[in-house]
């Protein structure tokens, strides 16, 4: 599906360009928009891997948190920042993303928005009480097969059930996450 440009009323108008002005970087590869987004996961007492997954605003469906790049921050700490935002988790992003996936946003100013996504993994080591989105999503630990058939990106699916910590570490170097 295209999305196609809408003339925005007048009131709107001034909010849309700060946004687009915002998510003025693209990927390369797609020339869409760049989103950055976090991997949370932790092993479980049984040893097996757990992904955090958490619904979007305006949906229940099941996404990693994420959002756009920040100024003055790596995509990878920008994504540690939407981690924290969005579902109040600590811990250590890698710098290195492990895969890219696509994404349609429906954006209230907006409207669709086809974006692609950098996927950074977060080792999450700790969960905080209070964030500040916290009345708006729902977060929950999954399984990492669980988590795969949660997401609507077959691509996001396929990156998860691919992940391997042991080979993401030795790949990059973590980040702490800044909150």
């Amino acid at each position: 599906m295209r999305c196609r440009s809408v003339k925005l009323p007048r009131p709107i108008r001034a909010p849309a360009r700060r946004l687009l002005s915002r998510i003025a970087e693209r990927d390369p590869a797609t020339g869409r928009p760049l989103q950055v987004a976090a991997l949370p996961w932790r092993r479980a007492p049984d040893g097996s891997l757990e992904v955090l997954l958490v619904t979007g605003r305006r949906s229940s469906r099941w996404i990693v948190p994420k959002g756009w790049p920040m100024r003055g921050r790596t995509p990878a700490q920008a994504a540690a920042r939407e981690a924290y935002e969005e579902a109040g988790l600590e811990g250590d992003v890698e710098a290195r993303e492990i895969g890219r996936f696509d994404h349609v946003k429906n954006h209230p100013l907006l409207g669709r928005l086809r974006t692609s996504v950098l996927l950074f993994p977060m080792t999450v080591t700790g969960e905080l009480e209070a964030w500040p989105e916290k009345g708006q999503r729902g977060r929950r630990w999954f399984a990492r097969e669980a988590a795969a058939k949660r997401v609507a990106s077959p691509e996001l699916a396929r990156l998860i059930l691919r992940f391997d910590p042991g080979t993401a570490a030795r790949k990059a170097r973590p980040e702490k996450a800044a909150a």
